[in-house]
């Protein structure tokens, strides 16, 4: 397969339209040194240049495995090698968040966990309302000015929070966010009605995670078969639970898409990954594959190409900008989830 590399951004860097994601090294994916060296040779193999984790992946397991694989084979400058901060890390106040305080702590341990001196691609793995964003970015100029980092990225923020960050490194001149990470799939779609144009204009790479919609897509989900059993379903009701109406129409959507998919004579997978990075704006779809097998399905998404006439089927499926069930967009503000920030006293 030949790979079409694409710059993430304005940065320069010129990066697969398939991200490894890192999600399932370690206990997480049941995944220890010996599968994770396979996934990632593999991938790498199928020129696929850049790995995505973060701290809290497995308590930092999945950046220890990665960074003992790519320092033992030599292979750290081979590849993009993209983090993220601001989970929580262990008991106390102060062990996650988007704090100068704790990005400073925590991009030490990355570095020491990855076994490099730098990490390619820093992200802010989600909003903190209680974080002021000019703290962050001053944070993370630092990182970028001591060479610890090379770019900076959010993940999952909102359109106007992105815009927020840009005027913010624009008056206080800070680095800006070079890349964004948003939940895309076809059964989550509410990005393309703000977040993806909004990357567009500032010139930001996008790494698009969830292609596959948690697995929804993976064509194990389907009408009149026994529904999976899985971890992650049992930790996010909300997002499986099927007694809840939005998960029925996430199944009712799923089987017209793999009929589709069969009709266009590929998988469902390929036709997910390909929706995902047939978009614009896209610049990678990160796959978090657990087995061999699973990688190499996601792979052969790079053979197959959606024509006009699948892309509509699509959106007749699900119109776009539409995400079915909003448990799906990966993080919910505040103001939605306190009652108190509604009401006045």
């Amino acid at each position: 397969m030949v790979v079409d590399y694409r710059p993430l951004g304005r940065t320069g860097v010129k990066v697969s339209p398939l991200c490894l994601g890192g999600m399932m090294f370690g206990r997480w994916g049941d995944n220890g040194p010996d599968e994770t060296a396979k996934l990632i040779t593999r991938a790498l193999d199928a020129g696929v240049n850049v790995i995505d984790t973060a701290d809290v992946y497995s308590a930092g397991e999945s950046e220890e495995l990665i960074g003992r694989f790519l320092a033992a084979n030599g292979l750290r400058d081979e590849v993009v090698l993209a983090t993220k901060v601001h989970g929580r890390m262990g008991e106390g106040p102060n062990r996650g968040g988007n704090s100068r305080a704790w990005i400073m702590r925590a991009v030490d341990d990355s570095l020491r966990r990855l076994r490099t001196d730098h990490i390619d691609l820093y992200q802010i793995h989600r909003p903190d309302p209680s974080a002021d964003i000019d703290e962050t970015l001053g944070a993370l100029t630092d990182l970028v000015r001591a060479g610890k980092v090379r770019y900076i990225g959010c993940s999952t923020f909102p359109a106007h929070q992105v815009v927020e960050a840009h005027w913010a490194a624009e008056r206080r001149q800070r680095e800006r966010f070079a890349s964004e990470q948003p939940p895309y799939s076809i059964l989550a779609r509410a990005v393309e009605a703000d977040l993806l144009p909004v990357c567009r204009r500032y010139g930001m790479g996008v790494l698009a995670w969830s292609p596959l919609a948690g697995g929804w897509l993976s064509g194990r989900y389907r009408e009149g078969a026994e529904l999976p059993r899985s971890r992650r379903a049992a930790l996010l009701p909300a997002r499986y639970d099927m007694e809840l109406e939005a998960n029925r129409h996430k199944l009712a959507a799923a089987e017209r898409l793999a009929v589709l998919a069969e009709q266009a004579g590929m998988s469902l997978v390929q036709l997910a990954l390909q929706f995902v990075m047939q978009h614009p704006a896209v610049t990678s779809a990160i796959i978090g594959p657990r087995t061999i097998e699973h990688l190499d399905s996601h792979l052969r998404a790079l053979d197959v190409r959606l024509t006009p006439d699948v892309l509509d089927a699509i959106d007749e499926i699900v119109p776009p900008g539409l995400t079915i069930n909003p448990a799906d967009t990966g993080w919910r503000p505040p103001e939605l989830l306190d009652p108190a920030l509604r009401r006045r006293p």
